[in-house]
């Protein structure tokens, strides 16, 4: 932003908070920059760290009101850490290998299981004929030790005097990240690396927000992988905590009744693009309209994947900009976006299904899972479920999920014949109306199932024919 609107905004935030909080004094030091994201934000997971009650309101001169999220701007983390007695990492992370609990992260085909303290695994099921279920698998890694925390811990006690002592990092969305590994071999046998075991490094780093997902699993070697954990059994311990970012943001949402970025602003910027491009004439034509300008604030892309969305402030959509979304959505205009690891997907209601995979350096790669035919759709209804109910606690039925059949996607090199997907459409309960959930499952090679679930979708459920098509609430 302009230097003038980021000098004034910064003086306000170290100044005086709503309901009177007081505010630490921000350092120029420090550089800062703002952002406007709209009605939803996924916050960082790694960098600088947030909390959702750390906030102000900021109103400008036309009366626009912002809910602004600060960072946790650490001071004096050198001295904490220097004068830290507290549990060592291997300790704050033992209750989650005494619960033998287990983290799973779904991808298009495989799915990993990581049992904390046990062993990681990778497996895909598929159901042959007669419903029998056929498991394929491997481990990537067993725990040889009885208690996996003993060693490392042992180690770091021995070594505690040694202030030189270096904590490994990892860079995770451009940001150098610290964690604490714990190694697992003794794994399945891998045949390209003369049958030795597969091997993994768990990392695991502090998320104050995280329930022990899995962020990635990658194999940075044949057979040898790295396994990422989100967790907030470390962030007690100042030298995992979040680093702070190069630069720190602050994350201004609007609240209701005031536009996506205050009005000022959006001219400046207007003016400022004109600057660059002195010898263009703008056409009356590509300027935006009113209308457009409002809906620019509902209409923004979908955040999905591993990262947990977190809703900030009371999201008031009006029964007008209800009925907008719905009809966007039913027209394929309107598409959702998600998934995670490798493979992304984009699912255009009535249009077609794609899984994409997007590289700085070859581009986009794009395969078309499924294409939209009312007459296949309708075809397929006649031989399968549709629609399916539920009862109410009044005895009355409502619809529980509809499934809509997309066929003639790119030939699969499997099979020979064309990729197919079932899309099953659910209800998802959210303040935002923008929330999506996206997750793609691979029952037979080549033939999907996508899990698509929204609160576009609970309105409109209860809409839908014997084939399962939806239309707009009367």
């Amino acid at each position: 932003p302009p230097p003038a609107l980021l000098c004034g905004l910064l003086a306000a935030l170290a100044a005086v908070a709503e309901g009177g909080r007081a505010l630490p004094q921000l350092s120029d030091d420090i550089p800062f920059r703002v952002n406007w994201p709209g009605t939803e934000l996924s916050l960082p997971t790694t960098g600088v760290l947030y909390k959702e009650d750390n906030y102000i309101i900021m109103t400008t001169v036309d009366k626009e009101k912002y809910k602004c999220i600060l960072p946790l701007v650490a001071s004096g983390n050198e001295e904490e850490e220097k004068d830290y007695k507290g549990p060592t990492p291997g300790e704050l992370l033992e209750p989650l290998f005494k619960q033998s609990s287990c983290s799973y992260r779904i991808e298009s085909y495989w799915t990993y299981e990581v049992c904390h303290g046990k062993h990681i695994r990778q497996y895909h099921e598929e159901k042959e004929t007669g419903q029998k279920i056929n498991i394929q698998e491997y481990y990537l890694g067993n725990m040889m030790l009885k208690n996996p925390l003993s060693e490392p811990d042992q180690e770091e006690k021995e070594n505690s005097k040694d202030t030189a002592k270096e904590i490994p990092t990892k860079n995770i969305e451009g940001q150098m990240t610290p964690y604490y590994p714990v190694e697992m071999g003794n794994g399945t046998p891998c045949s390209l690396r003369q049958n030795r075991p597969r091997s993994s490094t768990v990392m695991y780093i502090c998320h104050p927000e995280a329930k022990h997902e899995i962020l990635s699993v990658a194999e940075v070697t044949t057979c040898e992988y790295e396994v990422v954990i989100l967790t907030p059994l470390l962030c007690s311990h100042p030298k995992y905590r979040f680093r702070a970012s190069p630069v720190n943001d602050i994350f201004c949402q609007s609240l209701p009744g005031s536009p996506l970025k205050p009005h000022n602003l959006e001219q400046l910027e207007k003016q400022q693009e004109m600057l660059k491009m002195p010898f263009r004439r703008v056409k009356e034509e590509e300027m935006p309209s009113t209308k457009e300008e409002k809906l620019s604030s509902i209409h923004k892309p979908v955040a999905v994947g591993s990262h947990q969305l977190l809703t900030v402030g009371t999201t008031h959509i009006s029964k007008l900009t209800d009925e907008q979304l719905i009809k966007e959505f039913l027209s394929g205009s309107y598409c959702f976006h998600g998934g995670v690891g490798w493979w992304k997907y984009e699912f255009c209601y009535g249009k077609y299904v794609h899984q994409y995979h997007e590289d700085k350096e070859s581009g986009k790669t794009s395969v078309v899972v499924g294409t939209w035919s009312k007459e296949e759709h309708m075809e397929w209804s006649r031989k399968n479920a549709a629609r399916t109910f539920y009862l109410r606690e009044d005895g009355t039925q409502t619809v529980r999920m509809v499934s809509h059949f997309y066929g003639n996607g790119d030939v699969c090199d499997l099979t020979d014949k064309p990729r197919q997907v079932t899309v099953k459409l659910k209800c998802k309960e959210s303040d935002s109306p923008h929330a999506v959930t996206i997750y793609m499952l691979e029952p037979h090679s080549c033939q999907y199932i996508l899990g698509v679930e929204s609160p576009v979708i609970c309105k409109i459920l209860d809409t839908a024919d014997e084939y399962g098509l939806l239309s707009v609430p009367s």
